[in-house]
């Protein structure tokens, strides 16, 4: 990062800001928390980045120590990146800012990335309406295991082994579903979303999630 474009500044916040400070950042940070991905990925799940600001973001964090590249043995044999111990120390930056930037108005017609979605659900996440249990989220080509225990909800990139039931749908129906825009039996009935195993769990996991309170203008003042 030029010199122009650090904040001349000691405190702590400046000095990370320095790091993730500049635009699609942090959002390469979220693309990466569920697991490394290749370039090609995180294009995908940042589509209105361009490829040169994307590949100088890349070039600026794995610089700073935040992200790495790896190279993936057979049968993939290729590149990745991923983010470095002291990178995934951003999680709870991440979650927190997702919860609190989650009740300002939204502003984009564009649909989440699944990466997205899933910060999504664990930052709406309702503690005291969900139910402990194992769900595998299929969404296209990925996999997702969800788990509650304890009143927590644990994502990770993956399948699960023996789960409560399955879910088969996108990003927009999961969306819509778990954050009360539609019904998660009328999805099933118009084919958008299908449910493998207990249908009474899954409906169980669709209710486990509340959707932000919006700002009120009062709060701004």
């Amino acid at each position: 990062m030029s010199d122009k474009r650090r904040y001349d500044d000691p405190c702590g916040i400046a000095r990370g800001l320095n790091v993730i400070g500049e635009r699609w950042a942090l959002l390469v940070v979220r693309e990466l928390l569920f697991g490394p991905k290749r370039f090609t990925d995180l294009r995908h799940g940042l589509p209105t980045a361009s490829q040169n600001v994307l590949s100088q973001r890349l070039r600026e964090l794995e610089a700073g120590g935040v992200v790495r590249r790896r190279r993936l043995g057979p049968p993939a044999a290729t590149w990745v990146y991923e983010l470095t111990e002291w990178g995934r120390g951003l999680e709870p930056v991440l979650f927190h800012l997702g919860r609190w930037g989650s009740r300002s108005p939204r502003t984009s017609g564009n649909e989440l990335s699944t990466d997205a979605l899933m910060l999504a659900l664990r930052t709406s996440f309702d503690a005291d309406a969900a139910r402990d249990g194992t769900w595998e989220l299929r969404l296209g080509d990925d996999r997702f295991r969800a788990v509650v225990a304890d009143g927590r909800l644990r994502l990770e990139r993956g399948g699960a082994d023996e789960p409560d039931a399955v879910l088969v749908t996108d990003v927009a129906t999961l969306r819509s579903v778990a954050f009360g825009d539609r019904a998660l039996d009328e999805a099933a009935a118009d084919g958008a979303l299908r449910v493998e195993g207990d249908e009474e769990a899954a409906a169980r996991f669709a209710a486990s999630f509340r959707r932000p309170a919006p700002l009120e203008p009062a709060e701004t003042r």
